[in-house]
């Protein structure tokens, strides 16, 4: 899993600009927005790849501190946050010690979303707010049968010609490991977080994940 990370971190935001249409610039904002925090507190994103949602916190007025599993990712990196090499699941960071944590676009990377959950806990003080983008199917059918052919023809196709042909095939057959969205904000809950909500963005190809920290 580094090594395809790694592999596809060069043109990893230029994908992203072009198989979105640039609609992903308008989720992470909207992902940090959601956060509601005031200006100067500190936000852990986890999974940042090359820093696009580390930046656009900071755009906020916050202080971003990024985490990330890949080395590729984090050395392409475009942000002048901190970063830091970590372990999704161990985060290097003090216990309730930050305000608020992102997480863009890795939830399916996940074997287990619990100790995930579990770990963002650990790391945020009571209060805290956590905003998770991801993508999704439209609940339109017809929305979803052309997201469906787009997603699992054109992206990986787009993607074997500027990037990783193995990569690019991947990112879309993981969504298949996303837990249902009942399940996704149960375990959410069952971590400690209240006010557990979703979001569909963009007529449901994306979705936005938000909860508050128990105290």
């Amino acid at each position: 899993m580094e090594e395809m990370f790694d592999e596809i971190a060069p043109r990893y935001d230029l994908l992203n600009r072009l198989l979105t249409f640039r609609l992903d610039t308008r989720w992470r904002r909207r992902a940090v927005a959601a956060l509601g925090l005031q200006p100067g507190e500190t936000v852990i994103d986890v999974a940042c790849g090359t820093g696009d949602l580390c930046n656009e916190i900071e755009s906020a007025g916050l202080r971003p501190i990024g985490v990330d599993f890949s080395a590729g990712m984090l050395a392409a990196a475009t942000t002048g946050a901190p970063l830091l090499r970590s372990d999704a699941l161990s985060l290097g960071v003090r216990d309730a010690s930050l305000d608020g944590a992102t997480c863009g676009f890795a939830l399916r990377n996940f074997a287990s979303l619990g100790p995930f959950f579990a770990e963002l806990f650990r790391v945020l003080r009571p209060g805290a707010r956590v905003a998770l983008l991801e993508v999704a199917e439209p609940a339109n059918p017809l929305l979803r049968f052309g997201h469906q052919m787009y997603f699992g023809k054109v992206v990986p196709a787009v993607g074997s010609l500027l990037s990783s042909r193995s990569a690019y095939r991947y990112l879309p057959e993981s969504v298949a490991y996303l837990p249902e969205v009942p399940v996704l904000l149960a375990q959410l809950a069952e971590a400690g977080f209240l006010h557990v909500d979703r979001e569909a963005l963009s007529g449901g190809i994306a979705q936005l994940i938000t909860a508050t920290r128990a105290g």
